[in-house]
């Protein structure tokens, strides 16, 4: 029985730069071609977070923004990020609008199963004010 050396040839593929180069670029083609898209559409979401909890901005200019970066989202066929519903039915809430504040909670929670026991947590505790 012969050994791999003898049927490969006494060059091993392991080394041969025309592999080598060969799959450099495969690699670097896949590499190109699978960058990940996003699920949402973020916008500036994190820095409008920022900026409120530094308190540079209040909750009406948080509901202007928000409702900016849902929009685009809707235009560009894609969903807004999680966190971005709530976000903006607390912002509601605070200024007293508690029809929105409810209706953006329970999209969250539609859009986002997960964050349930979040949204059940700020609907409890706005029934109990």
């Amino acid at each position: 029985m012969k050994n791999c050396k003898d049927m490969i040839g006494k060059r091993s593929i392991g080394r041969s730069p025309l592999l080598v180069s060969v799959s450099a670029i495969l690699l670097t083609a896949c590499a190109a071609n699978s960058q990940r898209q996003s699920l949402y559409y973020w916008g500036d979401f994190q820095d409008q977070q920022y900026t409120y909890f530094k308190g540079e901005k209040g909750p009406e200019e948080g509901i202007l923004a928000l409702e900016k970066i849902r929009e685009e989202a809707s235009s560009k066929g894609k969903n807004v990020p999680p966190g971005l519903m709530a976000q903006l039915g607390i912002f509601y809430g605070m200024t007293g609008r508690t029809d929105r504040f409810e209706e953006d909670l329970l999209a969250e929670k539609r859009l986002f199963p997960e964050s349930s026991t979040y949204v059940d947590f700020l609907l409890k505790k706005k029934q109990e004010q």
